[in-house]
């Protein structure tokens, strides 16, 4: 069992956070969305086939701005290493020495690099990785080639790792919120608080996955205002981490169905018990985004693929997930100042009771669990964690247009 962590003294003033330096380019700024997806990006001139590092808006070799984006091999060697023990960032220097390198890598540039303290001093065969930093822009970290523990030193300032933290599971009595629970027990997590609507709508396995000694069931129902803030005057003050897994899906086309019951439930559950979420919970996680080594950290949101891809055949269910993501947008713009993370995970189809139609593959909800435990310590922001869902969101982000009207003629 991992010990509780202890309490934070009242009468001190509670840690301001810092963050590292947040100017970036345009082109900056997209290295950073290849890196929030968990993918080491670099950019590769169309024209003449030069990779070059760090981004521009022109090619290096022959001017040319015909540049595009495309994952990078991050073996490398590192050159030369130095410390810095009084860095000019005050994020920084509060936590120095950092260790800092020179690594050539195999497609011909040099980049600069944290490195990892199981690194030795150069030459080195090493590992490049792409992680966010606290503000939300890409950190390039050289790694041993055995991929060296994150939960060292400076690393855990690129994760936001379960272990030893106090996490909300908003909605444990479904079959997805429940392999949640499990995951984050396994990961390490100090306190699980388990929500739950109603002592009836549960489902099996609920009782012997909450008498695990970390876990602690909490009424929540994110339908109900009052529900939302009494938890949050409860417990507010000491989540680390909020997992929203709470949603209503029923399919629905945009015409035919009777009456819009059905859209308004979908709306309360997914987009409007995420704003309550949000002004009940989030103020306080802020508030404590710095204060000791297992502080506030992360807001998770289990949307769906549906939120970028609309599907006639689930109408309604794909506004909801849209409302939902773009105000999950805006809660990660709030959150950055903070140093928050904000995470949403897009599964396809999951494998429980109102998917029974979808045909496979469809991600159990075990998996799904464990890949937003791993979204957590890996960093990342954006996940696609099964293959009908990376498959889409490539489609998607290719050409939009042809993939929606694909999808209308296959009635899906």
């Amino acid at each position: 069992m991992t010990p509780r962590p202890p309490r934070r003294n009242p009468i001190l003033a509670p840690r301001q956070a810092t963050l590292p330096p947040v100017s970036r380019s345009r082109a900056g700024t997209e290295m950073s969305a290849w890196a929030a997806a968990g993918t080491f990006a670099l950019q590769t001139c169309r024209d003449c086939g030069a990779v070059q590092y760090p981004p521009r808006d022109v090619c290096r070799a022959c001017l040319s701005d015909r540049l595009a984006w495309r994952p990078a091999d991050g073996a490398g060697t590192l050159l030369a290493t130095t410390t810095l023990h009084y860095p000019y960032e005050l994020y920084f220097r509060e936590r120095a020495p950092w260790r800092t390198g020179l690594v050539r890598l195999s497609c011909g540039v040099t980049v600069g690099a944290f490195l990892h303290p199981a690194l030795g001093d150069a030459p080195a065969e090493v590992e490049i990785a792409a992680r966010l930093d606290r503000a939300g822009h890409t950190a390039l970290i050289a790694l041993p080639k055995d991929h060296a523990d994150f939960e060292v030193s400076q690393m855990r300032e690129f994760t936001a790792s379960p272990k030893g933290r106090k996490v909300l599971v908003t909605d444990a009595a479904s079959p997805a919120g429940l392999a949640m629970v499990k995951a984050l027990v396994a990961a390490g997590a100090a306190i699980v608080w388990a929500g739950r609507a109603e002592p009836w709508g549960i489902v099996p396995g609920f009782e012997e996955a909450v008498a695990a000694p970390e876990v602690t069931v909490v009424p929540l129902d994110v339908t109900d205002s009052d529900s939302v803030i009494d938890l949050a005057g409860r417990i507010g003050g000491r989540t680390d981490i909020v997992i929203n897994t709470a949603d209503y899906h029923r399919p629905d086309r945009a015409v035919g169905g009777l009456g819009v019951e059905t859209a308004r439930a979908e709306m309360e559950t997914t987009y409007l018990g995420l704003l309550r979420l949000a002004r009940a919970f989030g103020p306080a996680l802020a508030a404590r985004a710095a204060e000791g080594p297992n502080h506030a950290i992360a807001w998770v949101n289990i949307l769906s693929i549906y939120a970028l891809v609309a599907s006639p055949s689930k109408a309604t269910h794909s506004a909801a997930e849209a409302a939902a993501l773009a105000f999950a947008q805006g809660m990660r713009a709030d959150m950055r100042a903070s140093g928050l993370r904000v995470v949403n995970i897009f599964p396809g189809p999951v494998d429980e009771g109102w998917h029974q139609l979808d045909l496979p593959p469809k991600i159990a909800p075990d998996a799904l669990a464990r890949a937003a435990v791993k979204a957590l310590e890996s960093g990342v922001e954006d996940v696609f964690p099964d293959p009908v869902s990376r498959q889409w969101y490539e489609r998607w982000r290719a050409d939009p247009a042809a993939f929606s009207r694909e999808l209308a003629e296959a009635g899906q």
